[in-house]
């Protein structure tokens, strides 16, 4: 109970610190958001409207930063994100809210099919070091060095350009209503397959060689010796003994990879039109739109750590060691 105390005040610390930094950053970028919707509007606004505009968003001349940052963390509070400068009048809860499920969803999918088919292979790989599998590292090499956004445009040129089978950009049909009916999720699983398989063919390769070399580090410990020695049955020694131990380190980065799901994949949803959160905050990137950042930003912190919190937890259920020292 100690030791999960202790870490938790860590991650609290951390929010803190993240939260303050997420406060800051975005108003030491050059530009003025509220001139962005300005011209946006072409002149169309008096000088009353944009002081408004300003005591809208908190920007207000009047009021320091250290007041703009109380107000900050009180609206945070309240579960008040602010409003937005990109999609004006709509709030970020509202924006957040409506992207999130389209990155959940291609992310979510993505992220578990890479690691469970990298780990096994890099499981099988690394066991039978010096067999013909071997010669496949080289390719899950160039592979994992290959940008996903990279990968995105050969396979937009190949797979949606020059053999049209899948489609170049979008998340579902023009002219369809968003809904759980069959013809919406079927539209939505067509238009996310090519991003999808883009981005498991890019992680799983980086997966396999993680695996494989920490399975071919642990097989040369004394305990998977003395297992063998014991004349354990083969698949159990690579299974319950060296597998599970070489596994954790990987799980430490399966438990980051869970906690950027939420921020999703920037380029790739760039490349392919994807509405996901990674398109709405490159969009707020681009209008210098504070809310918006704050709000994404927020969620993906909020994410990491409780990714890690749980990465934690689970390296209490399968190292003792881990339980010895808590």
């Amino acid at each position: 109970m100690r030791y999960l105390l202790q870490r938790l005040g860590f991650y609290l610390l951390t929010a803190w610190a993240a939260i303050t930094i997420n406060f800051f950053v975005p108003r030491l970028m050059p530009g003025d958001p509220v001139q962005s919707l300005i011209n946006r509007y072409q002149g169309q606004l008096s000088t009353q409207a944009i002081d408004s505009l300003r005591t809208l968003f908190g920007l207000d001349n009047d009021s320091s930063l250290w007041q703009q940052y109380l107000d900050y963390w009180a609206n945070l509070l309240r579960g008040d994100l602010g409003t937005s400068f990109t999609y004006f009048p709509a709030g970020v809860a509202d924006i957040i809210g409506q992207s999130m499920p389209w990155t959940l969803t291609l992310m979510g999918i993505t992220t578990v099919l890479s690691f469970l088919l990298g780990t096994v292979i890099g499981v099988y790989v690394g066991w039978r070091r010096g067999s013909w599998l071997d010669a496949l590292l080289p390719v899950t090499t160039f592979i994992s060095a290959i940008p996903y956004f990279w990968l995105g445009l050969i396979a937009i040129a190949l797979f949606a350009v020059q053999w049209q089978v899948f489609p170049a950009a979008g998340g579902y049909e023009s002219g369809l209503v968003p809904g759980l009916d069959w013809e919406f999720v079927s539209s939505a699983l067509y238009h996310g397959a090519l991003p999808g398989i883009t981005i498991v063919v890019s992680a799983v390769a980086g997966w396999i060689l993680g695996m494989r070399n920490m399975m071919v580090s642990v097989s040369a410990e004394d305990y998977v010796l003395v297992a063998h020695a014991k004349g354990l049955p083969e698949r159990r020694v690579m299974f319950a003994y060296a597998a599970r131990n070489a596994i954790l380190p990987n799980i430490s980065n399966f438990a980051l990879s869970l906690g950027f799901i939420v921020g999703g994949t920037l380029l790739v949803e760039m490349v392919f039109s994807y509405p996901g959160i990674g398109y709405v905050l490159f969009q707020g990137v681009n209008a210098k739109d504070y809310a918006l950042m704050q709000g994404v930003f927020l969620l993906i912190t909020l994410a990491v750590l409780a990714a890690n919190l749980l990465a934690d937890l689970v390296y209490l259920l399968l190292d003792p060691r881990t339980r010895r020292e808590a």
